[in-house]
């Protein structure tokens, strides 16, 4: 199966404008990062003036019986600013860790943006690179380009290196994005004609889950066995001659005027202002899908527990992530942690 995308040149254009973009975001956020240490400083001072004032009236009404507690207390307040400074030194001088991230635009690089912030006070530098395909990511974490990505799902990560030889490994599961079904130049299933042009992911899983999604809508059968590898060859009752027409996901959205209905990836739904409501099916929060297909954070096999990749893995199993993408996407993303 080939893996080659017309979106290639495309995404490498992009991958040179996102980096300059990114080299300057990172900078902004340095400076951010100064301020930030540098306030802290100023506090930690104050607090360790404040202590060792106290401990100066406690010993004129005890006598000497606090001094040791007293000189403690100004001995830890000197040591945190102390470690404070060099932080900040640490930053001034460019010391941070950089992880440079892939990612498609909606939802995952939204969601990698809600954990800049977070990382950056901990050192580390989130770059984001946004991709509009599914192949390029994987090959730049391969080849060491990207230190991660955040964009697919496991069956597809599976699929991926079983058929180029990559050597990636995911190392955390953050949300499911609802498959759905929707209307192009015929408004609702019920209205669909024969031999209706309907739309599906051509990568192996993708197209799988559309076609379990047709079939749990009653429009095709498939093999009993086909699973999450189905293709349109496995389909054994189609009633309607429904032509199945193979097109690769970044670009199915953007064709729905050309066909009567589509299978869209939740990301790229969202992406496309696409509102899961306005689906005409979705999968079922109890389907073989949802358990299947959660996305998740990929890197290059042996550095899932680098220091820095489970610092990323910590901010995005956060609370904060669950409340961000609760609030944001009604449902058609799903935390999953």
């Amino acid at each position: 199966m080939s893996f080659i995308s017309p979106e290639l040149a495309a995404g490498t254009r992009a991958y040179d404008q996102k980096t300059a973009k990114a080299e300057k975001e990172e900078e902004k956020m340095k400076n951010k990062f100064v301020k930030k240490l540098v306030t802290l400083a100023a506090a930690t001072a104050v607090l360790g003036g404040v202590l060792a004032g106290c401990g100066n009236s406690q010993q004129a009404e005890t006598g000497t019986g606090n001094e040791a507690q007293a000189g403690t207390e100004a001995q830890a307040g000197t040591e945190a600013q102390a470690d404070v400074e060099e932080s900040t030194a640490a930053v001034a001088e460019g010391e941070t860790v950089t992880i440079k991230v892939g990612a498609t635009p909606a939802p995952h690089a939204e969601i990698l943006e809600v954990v800049k912030d977070s990382l950056l006070e901990q050192g580390y530098v989130l770059e984001i690179v946004e991709y509009n395909d599914y192949v390029i990511p994987n090959t730049a974490v391969q080849d060491g380009d990207l230190d991660a990505n955040f964009f697919q799902h496991t069956p597809y990560l599976q699929d991926f290196n079983e058929q180029n030889g990559t050597t990636l490994a995911d190392v955390a599961t953050i949300h499911f994005e609802p498959f759905g079904l929707y209307a192009g130049k015929t408004a609702s299933l019920e209205e669909l004609q024969e031999g209706a042009k309907v739309a599906v992911p051509n990568d192996t899983t993708n197209e799988a889950r559309a076609l379990l999604l047709l079939e749990a809508q009653g429009l095709i059968k498939l093999k009993e066995d086909a699973g999450i590898s189905a293709t349109k060859l496995d389909i054994v009752e189609n009633p309607l001659n429904l032509e199945i027409i193979e097109l690769e996901a970044a670009q199915i959205a953007r064709t729905l005027q050309d066909v009567d209905i589509a299978a869209i990836n939740g990301n790229y739904a969202v992406d496309a202002g696409l509102k899961l409501t306005d689906a005409l099916a979705v999968e079922a929060a109890d389907s073989l899908a949802a358990e299947t297909y959660g996305n998740v954070l990929v890197v290059k096999e042996g550095n899932q527990e680098n220091e820095a990749i489970q610092a990323l893995v910590n901010a995005l199993l956060s609370d904060e992530v669950k409340e961000y993408i609760n609030s944001t996407y009604e449902g058609a993303v799903v935390p999953v942690f």
